[in-house]
């Protein structure tokens, strides 16, 4: 029977986190870069639309930001890596 094992300290944890974030692919990285930005913007757009309607050009922004954000979430679940959008799956 083994003993348990401790929980590990939280500068320990961190290096490790680190460590799985040098090792992960460039794509993946760049996909979750891509994702949080797109969350972003479609966050902020979502403010204004509360206060008034979007242009034609805003639409088209956000239509392209929504595709771009589509496409990073797809790389990341085929990759199993929405973790590194804080996305359960």
């Amino acid at each position: 029977m083994s003993a348990p094992t401790a929980p590990l300290p939280l500068a320990a944890a961190e290096a490790l986190a680190r460590l799985e974030r040098r090792l992960a692919e460039p794509d993946i990285l760049r996909a979750a870069a891509r994702y949080k930005v797109a969350a972003d913007l479609t966050a902020q757009v979502a403010r204004v639309m509360d206060t008034r309607d979007l242009a034609d050009v805003e639409m088209t922004d956000l239509l392209y930001v929504q595709d771009a954000m589509r496409e990073a979430w797809d790389i990341l679940a085929a990759a199993g890596r929405l973790d590194l959008v804080e996305v359960a799956s």
